[in-house]
């Protein structure tokens, strides 16, 4: 069992997160510009029919983890695995349906100090610092991020239908990259009282940089589906550089 030190603190690893909650909009998008935006990662991202691309955002709070009470906002996109030779579309199709493809963490605002420390140190996830006003509790569940006085989104999700939990959890490899480094880790997750529905969401883009790029991918529009869970464990294990 690895142990890192984080701003005077052990963590041990696996790090777990025994509850979070979350609501997430999960967008198709152009995969050309898309994958220009993530060049950077040497990454390749699964491409569906019609040259799109999915990208999702998500909030996130961590009520109970080793990492502490935090909130989290996350752009992601789903992409072949490293491993993974070149493909067709029918192949990234495959992948996506059959849980063999990853998920690149493109941007992870975070409002807490030592999460950040954590996050980069860690796993070399982009975490970086911004202001949340987020509601989890209500029926329809609100998210708004700032930074620096600047709106970045404004995200609602309308409430879906309840969704049957599953008996295990899931698993997939999560893939960051800060400081040239691209990293691999692997994320289990154990969610239960999702509820999920087709579209569903309603985003307001404000005129930050982080908004500037969703805005260039044909942000806001229709999502093709949106989602919530009331109660997820987590785990993280250690990164490894690919």
């Amino acid at each position: 069992m690895s142990t890192h030190t984080v701003l005077g603190r052990e963590v041990r690893m696996p790090v777990r997160i025994r509850l979070a909650r979350a609501f997430m909009a999960t967008y198709l998008v152009p995969a050309e510009p898309a994958q220009r935006l993530i060049d950077y990662s040497g990454l390749r991202l699964l491409r569906l029919p019609g040259g799109r691309a999915m990208c999702t955002l998500v909030f996130v709070d961590y009520v109970d983890g080793d990492l502490g009470p935090y909130n989290e906002f996350g752009v992601s996109f789903m992409v072949r695995h490293h491993t993974a030779g070149a493909s067709s579309g029918f192949g990234d199709l495959r992948a996506l349906a059959s849980g063999q493809a990853g998920v690149l963490i493109h941007r992870l605002p975070v409002d807490g100090d030592f999460t950040l420390a954590a996050g980069r140190g860690i796993w070399g996830f982009p975490k970086e610092l911004a202001e949340f006003t987020v509601d989890h509790g209500g029926w329809t569940r609100t998210g708004a991020l700032c930074q620096n006085g600047q709106l970045i989104a404004d995200l609602t999700i309308r409430p879906g239908f309840a969704t049957p939990n599953r008996a295990t959890g899931s698993s997939f490899d999560a893939y960051s990259h800060i400081d040239g480094v691209t990293r691999c880790t692997r994320w289990e997750m154990r969610p239960s009282g999702m509820r999920a529905r087709f579209g569903g969401a309603q985003l307001t883009l404000g005129d930050h940089e982080i908004a500037a790029e969703l805005r260039s991918l044909g942000l806001p529009k229709r999502a093709v589906m949106s989602s919530s869970v009331s109660r997820l464990a987590m785990t993280f294990e250690d990164a490894i550089a690919v």
